[in-house]
C-alpha cells in the first residue's frame, strides 16, 4: 500500500524515477567479450614458484560472445580489485565470434592454437577467499566484471566458478 502511495504522489508531481539495481557480480557492459570462468583457487597447495609451482593452474576464460564480429585483444586488461595485479595483452590475439583464450598464471609460450596467453609472471592474481575480476578494454572502458566469493560462488569446491555459459 505505502509503495503505490509513493507512486501515486511520484506520478502526480509529474515526475516517474526508475532504479534498477543489478548485483556487482552480475555487472553487464557493452562488450562481446566476457569473462566466461575464472580458476581462482590451483588445484594443490600453492606455490608460486616458477620452476615447481602451481600458479600455471590459475586462470581466467575470456570468451567473444559476439556472432560476427573478430575481437583483438590488444590493449585488454585483466585486473584484480587491487590495482597491481593486473595483466595486459600486450600482443595481437584475434578471438572469433565464439572462441575464447585461457589467460594463465605462469610462464609458458602463448597459442592461437591452443587459444591460450600466459602472464609471464609466476604471482597468483585471484584471491582463494574472494575477489573481483575485471575486463577492461583497450579505451579503458569496463567490458566486464565479476566478484565472487568462495563460500556463495564455489558449491563444489573445486576451484572454479563460472560466470557465462
Amino acid at each position: 500500500m505505502r509503495i503505490r502511495s509513493v507512486l501515486a504522489t511520484a506520478v502526480t508531481a509529474g515526475t516517474l524515477a526508475v532504479v534498477v539495481a543489478a548485483p556487482a557480480q552480475a555487472a553487464e557492459y557493452s562488450s562481446s567479450l566476457k569473462i566466461k570462468g575464472v580458476q581462482y583457487d590451483a588445484p594443490g597447495r600453492d606455490s608460486n614458484n616458477c620452476r615447481t609451482g602451481n600458479s600455471k593452474s590459475e586462470y581466467v576464460t575470456i570468451k567473444n560472445y559476439s556472432r560476427t564480429a573478430t575481437v583483438n585483444l590488444k590493449g585488454y586488461v585483466v585486473r584484480d580489485t587491487t590495482t597491481t595485479n593486473k595483466f595486459t595483452f600486450r600482443s595481437n590475439h584475434y578471438l572469433e565470434p565464439g572462441d575464447y583464450v585461457t589467460l594463465r598464471g605462469g610462464h609458458g609460450t602463448d597459442s592461437d592454437a591452443k587459444n591460450v596467453v600466459y602472464r609471464q609472471n609466476c604471482n597468483f592474481i585471484w584471491n582463494n577467499d574472494k575477489d573481483t575480476v575485471y575486463l577492461y578494454k583497450p579505451t579503458g572502458a569496463h567490458a566486464d566484471t565479476h566478484a565472487y566469493t568462495k563460500s556463495r560462488d564455489d558449491r563444489d569446491g573445486n576451484g572454479y566458478i563460472s560466470f557465462h555459459g
